[in-house]
């Protein structure tokens, strides 16, 4: 008899046939936040604070209380995250069929440009340059953009805010449609504390990846890490977010497996 697929995976998983790569950065208070102008609300940055941790106030037992925004560090944005998503049906962390958070995954890697180039935006020539190598993007995958941002580990050099704002490299405004609509993708995934490049504010439509891909009822992640140890293409993202009630995003521990 044909052994269970669910039991051929957890074999391979065992043996490391298949491969689960970490591509979420660490939550601390030193994690970066997104930086807005004054007059728009903040978002929290992590705080932890300890309840016990085997003392008088619980001898057996350690666990923290921490606060944050949903959108800290390496996260998944829901539609309703953006004006042009909040109608949809099932937009929320909490109503999103679970079966949407398996998807497989294209990652285009921009890497030397982006250390080139810090406002460096990936175009519909570039991915269809990539396309030309490993094949049409399928529809359902996510686009990850590798830049290799996410090794800068300091907090002000991975925003790089100047006078006229964040230098963040991310999608070309052209991009974003083309990926929604002519490709279908699930979403869209970033090395950038935000899925749009640092600059997008100036684009038009302005911050062109929050409102076409939650326009067109697609996932963004963003902070992510690691996209340099996965292929361009075979990779499966495994994407969670916490089950918030009426949640815009969430903090998530995205996995890939390779």
């Amino acid at each position: 008899m044909e052994a269970n697929i669910l039991m051929q995976f957890a074999q391979a998983l065992a043996a490391g046939t298949i491969r689960v790569i970490d591509l979420s950065q660490p939550l601390d208070a030193a994690t970066a936040i997104i930086q807005l102008p004054p007059e728009f609300g903040k978002t929290w940055p992590f705080r932890m604070e300890e309840i016990s941790r085997y003392d008088s106030r619980g001898p057996a037992w350690y666990w923290n209380n921490f606060s944050c925004g949903e959108h800290t560090g390496t996260h998944f944005d829901a539609p309703v995250h953006w004006v042009t998503g909040k109608d949809y049906p099932h937009n929320t962390t909490d109503t999103i069929p679970v079966e949407r958070f398996f998807a497989p995954a294209c990652v285009i890697n921009a890497s030397r440009e982006v250390e080139a180039n810090a406002d460096f935006l990936l175009t519909q020539e570039h991915v269809e340059v990539w396309e030309e190598k490993y094949g049409r993007i399928e529809a359902g995958s996510w686009v990850l953009m590798r830049t290799d941002w996410s090794k800068q580990k300091d907090a002000a050099r991975f925003l790089n805010m100047k006078e006229d704002g964040s230098h963040v490299p991310g999608p070309h405004p052209d991009l974003v449609p083309f990926l929604a609509k002519e490709r279908d993708v699930i979403g869209w995934g970033s090395e950038g504390v935000g899925t749009d490049a640092g600059q997008a504010f100036r684009f038009n439509p302005p911050f062109p990846c929050h409102t076409i891909m939650h326009g067109s009822n697609k996932f963004g992640l963003a902070s992510l890490a690691n996209l340099d140890q996965l292929p361009p293409k075979g990779a499966i993202l495994v994407t969670p977010p916490l089950k918030i009630v009426n949640g815009s995003g969430s903090p998530c521990r995205v996995l890939a497996l390779v």
